[in-house]
Parts: structure tokens; sequence; C-alpha cells
């Protein structure tokens, strides 16, 4: 099968170089190689022009293409007719040697596959459970792996606001478990979602559903919109042996205040793509979600040394959470 890689990137010149030089060492390398710059400076043009990739093509956008979900959109639209796979990938990656092998074989093993999603070693500790053991209640378990849940996710257990789906199988009220809910096991799971910046989808899939421009900028949960939408269609799948690392850049987010609101704006937008006419029950867990949390940044401000940036996010999600009592987003079908 022919691939192409797309990555959309902004004022991240050092990341993008680290990530490329990991592709050159892949086992299956590109057939295509598309960077999508929306960078307000040349530093990351300068990387082209001193390093030579192979397969590659370099487009700067102008402003009314900038923005992660413009980005891509954009990006599609150069990907070469004979293509069968799109593969995503953000620009603070470092990709495992197998990772695009491992990834590509799955649409082979699962022919109904319309998407796969990736799978980051770094974010999560995850051990094997011992014979006869059972998991905490501060424990998840899953496969025969288990993981911490979290000081969140205890309390949301606490208050029967846990999800009752598997991994990266949306709840009625949203909020469920992401991929790295997933083990280790290097196996196949089905899913409604998966991240983004690990992500692929067959061509046919990505020319005929379009990433949404609600998401402007920084594009918080974009990844998530658009699964839900894919995965109406198509079959989606998380393959845990496709490996790589996520290094979360500082350069290119937005500052905490805005964050907080992304958070709830946006996470309602996703919500209601899966779920337009959630019932009563799943709408009050939804909002005693938004208030938990939100609550729980306000006294990170008393146990992190980034108080600013804890309470600025807090006054953000709390404003996202208000403003949707007068105007709420416009959901794609």
């Amino acid at each position: 099968m022919k691939f192409s890689l797309i990555i959309c990137t902004y004022m991240r010149p050092v990341a993008i170089l680290k990530l490329l030089k990991s592709v050159e060492e892949q086992e299956l390398y590109p057939d295509e190689i598309l960077i999508i710059d929306g960078s307000t400076n040349d530093n990351t043009a300068l990387v082209f022009k001193e390093n030579n990739f192979k397969n590659l093509g370099y487009f700067k956008v102008d402003n009314a293409n900038r923005g992660l979900t413009k980005q891509r959109n954009f990006g599609i639209d150069k990907v070469s007719e004979d293509i069968d796979v799109v593969c995503f990938l953000d620009d603070d990656i470092i990709l495992e040697k197998p990772y695009f092998k491992n990834l590509i074989n799955t649409y082979k093993l699962y022919p109904d596959a319309g998407g796969v999603g990736g799978y980051i070693l770094n974010e999560v500790k995850w051990r094997k459970l011992k014979k006869d053991e059972k998991p905490s209640f501060k424990e998840f378990e899953i496969d025969g792996y288990i993981r911490n849940l979290g000081t969140r996710n205890v309390l949301r257990k606490r208050l029967g606001l846990l999800s009752d789906q598997p991994p990266c199988i949306m709840p009625e009220f949203s909020n469920g478990f992401s991929v790295g809910s997933l083990p280790p096991s290097d196996k196949t799971y089905k899913a409604e979602y998966f991240m983004g910046g690990v992500s692929s989808f067959k061509k046919k899939v990505v020319d005929t559903v379009k990433f949404s421009e609600y998401f402007e900028g920084y594009g918080l949960y974009e990844d998530l919109e658009y699964c839900l939408r894919v995965s109406k269609s198509y079959q989606l799948y998380v393959n845990t042996s496709a490996t790589l690392f996520h290094y979360h850049e500082e350069g290119g987010r937005p500052n905490k205040y805005a964050y907080g609101k992304m958070v709830v704006r946006n996470g309602w937008y996703v919500w209601r793509t899966k779920f337009s006419k959630p019932s009563f029950i799943a709408r009050l867990k939804w909002n005693a979600i938004v208030i938990i949390l939100s609550i729980l940044r306000f006294i990170n401000v008393l146990t992190t040394s980034k108080r600013k940036e804890a309470f600025t996010e807090g006054i953000g999600r709390f404003v996202g959470l208000f403003s949707l009592l007068f105007v709420k987003p416009k959901t794609q079908r």
C-alpha cells in the first residue's frame, strides 16, 4: 500500500527536524511527505534548505490556511492520487523504527479499517498484573495490565462519573477513556476515536470527510471530533505495536486561559457530535465533570509551582461553561 505522511507544524523547527530524522530510520518509508508550515517566520523553512529528506514536499501557508484543521485539509488536497493511506503526525513526535510498518500492516489484517491510530509509549506507566492480584480502587486493569487512574479519575470513580465504556469508546456523557488507557500489549483494538497526532486514514476517507474548521488555531479535540464523524461510516482501530514517543513541545500552544475555555467549549462540541440529544442524566454528568475538573484546577494553585497557569486555566474553564448558556457551537453532522 502506498502511503503519504502529512506533518502540520507551527514555530517548531527543532522538533520537526528530530521527527524527520526518526522517519528516515523507518523500516517502511513514506511514499510522500508533505510539510504544511503555518509558522510566521522562516525558521522552519530554513530546516528544509539545510536538510534533504526523500519524497518531501514543503508548503508554507498564509493566514487564511493557518491553524491545525485548515492545514490538514490543505495537506489532504496536495496528496497524490495514487496514495492508499494518509498518515498524520504531530511535529513533536519521535517514531520507533517499525512504526509505519506495523501501522500500514493493520490495513492488510483488517480490510474494513477506515483509520488506524498509533500508540504513545511515554505518557502512561503500565505494569503487568501479577498472578492472583486484584487491582486497587485507584487502579485501572485491562488485558492483564494495570495503570494508576490518577487523582481526577479516582474522584470521578467515587462520584459515579467514570466512563462505563472501554477505552476509545465514548459514553453518553462524554469524557471517556483515551488511547492512554489501552495497554502496551501489541494488540489491535477497535475504537471510535484516537489521537490525530498519531493517526492514519484511507485516502477515500479524508477525501470525503474533512476536518472541521470550527477548531481554530491550536485545535484542541479536533482529532476526537473528526474520528467520531468518521466512525459513523468506517471502522477505526488502534494498533498498540505502532509505537512512538510524544514530547509535548511548548512552542505554539495557547495561553492557559484560552486553553481552559477551549477544554469546555470544544469538549461540548465533540460530545454533541456523537450525541446530539443526550439524556437528562448524561447532561447532568457532563456538567458535573466540567465543574469538578474546573475546581480541581483552582485547587492546583495550592499544590503546584505553576500557580498562575492553574488559576487562569480554572477561570477559562468556568468562563467556557458560562458562555454555553448564551452561545452554543453549531456541530457538524
